[in-house]
């Protein structure tokens, strides 16, 4: 008998989109990526008698049903495509977005970093257009759950369709709703939250109820000054530690038999990456503050903190 996991194994449900190296021929209704000679994707569905044109000609995608996934396959204009089920990242470069999308290189160092693994509780805030939901979605496993808050409908309605076309279906352990996370969290429990939003910061307190001693925060900032507002807010409460920041680079490499160099592009800045744990407050048992060097000046007066008479 073939076990569930191996390459051989068939589609784990009916209707369910394959997974990528199953070994069974392309089929309408799948989702598949043609990657041309310069390395171009292109994501479409299969049909029966439905056709994909591009610069390179036409394909009727009947060519391409019932093909061994991996195949080159010719155009009318004798050009050359492979065909393949398309992974994860494949997707995300490729589906309709509202907001602008977490990365690949991002989600794995959230996943990574938040410790995301099966059987996990997740709280996001936003969905976004759904791409961290799908890379928090495998990581937690059938046994987990990810709940996330999107304000704008318009973005929540994007998210659950990239969601639902990736997957097939909508997962039963996807809880997506439209509203605010500060509102949110005062009933929930979780394991991790991870945090893309505007403005983290105003965030905290409410993920500090709802995230048990031990359970960490993952927040997505773009630029420096949120990524020192978070950080400050973070050791200002006092409920949490091991704050640090960092950012992914991903420099791809050309290879030509001998010739090897750097590519003259890179994946370079996307966002910083700002990771704590929830502790004790101090007064409950939990660790001391951070020492600061004392020559860096007084602290940052933010000026909507500063308009509305609050501390600083």
């Amino acid at each position: 008998m073939t076990e569930p996991n191996h390459p051989n194994a068939p589609a784990t449900t009916e209707g369910a989109p394959r997974l990528p190296g199953t070994d069974e021929p392309l089929a309408a209704g799948e989702l598949v990526v043609l990657i041309d000679r310069k390395r171009r994707r292109y994501l479409l569905a299969l049909e029966a008698g439905g056709e994909w044109h591009s610069h390179a000609g036409l394909v009727p995608h009947d060519d391409m049903i019932g093909v061994v996934e991996g195949s080159a396959i010719r155009t009318n204009r004798n050009m050359e495509v492979v065909v393949l089920r398309p992974t994860r990242e494949d997707f995300i470069l490729k589906m309709k977005r509202g907001a602008q999308v977490v990365y690949t290189k991002d989600q794995a160092m959230i996943v990574a970093a938040a410790d995301v693994r099966p059987g996990c509780t997740v709280v996001e805030a936003g969905a976004g257009s759904g791409a961290l939901t799908l890379a928090l979605l495998a990581a937690v496993g059938p046994t987990g759950r990810v709940i996330s808050f999107e304000r704008r409908e318009d973005h929540a309605c994007i998210a659950e369709r990239n969601v639902t076309r990736f997957l097939g279906e909508r997962p039963g352990n996807w809880d997506l709703r439209i509203e605010d996370v500060v509102d949110g969290l005062a009933a929930l429990t979780a394991h991790r939250v991870v945090l893309d939003l505007l403005e983290p910061w105003l965030v905290v307190r409410a993920v500090a109820a709802a995230l048990p001693p031990g359970g960490i925060v993952v927040a997505y900032t773009p630029t420096v000054p949120q990524v020192m507002r978070f950080d400050q807010t973070l050791w200002a409460d006092g409920r949490f530690t091991d704050v640090r920041t960092t950012e992914t680079l991903v420099r791809p490499w050309d290879l030509d038999g001998m010739a090897v160099r750097p590519a003259h592009r890179m994946v370079a800045h996307t966002a910083f990456l700002t990771v704590a744990r929830r502790v004790p407050h101090r007064d409950e048992g939990g660790p001391p503050p951070p020492r600061r060097k004392e020559n860096t000046g007084p602290g940052i007066v933010w000026h909507d903190q500063q308009e509305a008479g609050s501390e600083p």
